[in-house]
């Protein structure tokens, strides 16, 4: 089967650029599954986890919200920030994660509560994507 062209892209650059047959992306209505030749079409994407497929081999990467936009050619994701999994740093998501649920115990303003609610969402993707590369590696 053919490929199709995927590109991510964030405000610090390309992040992945290469053919590849599948990918699931987490669509602002749902996960929206991608095979070359799909149908035009523009939406917004929701923070969590995208999934793309290259011939056996499968990865992960952390989205925190954007656009993607899909030709029948290629795919072009406009992410607010993408990381693979092999990229995030652990601790550092458990340690927002920990914050935001923290904050989120006190009073806060409901734009403050909104700010907390998207950065605890953040997080607990990034550590979603990690553990399911965790779960897929092969144990020696």
């Amino acid at each position: 089967m053919a490929g199709i062209k995927l590109d991510i892209v964030t405000a610090e650059g390309v992040v992945f650029s290469e053919d590849v047959d599948v990918i699931v992306a987490p669509g602002i209505d749902g996960q929206l599954g991608i095979l070359p030749r799909h149908a035009p079409l523009m939406t917004m994407l929701e923070p969590g986890e995208l999934r793309v497929r290259k011939g056996g081999e499968e990865f992960s990467l952390a989205v925190s919200g954007g656009f993607i936009e899909v030709r029948p050619d290629r795919v072009i994701v406009l992410a607010d920030a993408a990381e693979r999994a092999d990229e995030i740093d652990v601790a550092r998501a458990e340690e927002a994660k920990r914050r935001a649920e923290e904050q989120l115990s006190r009073p806060l303003s409901e734009v403050d509560a909104a700010r907390v609610e998207a950065t605890l969402r953040r997080s607990m993707v990034r550590l979603k994507v990690v553990e399911k590369r965790r779960k897929r590696r092969p144990q020696v």
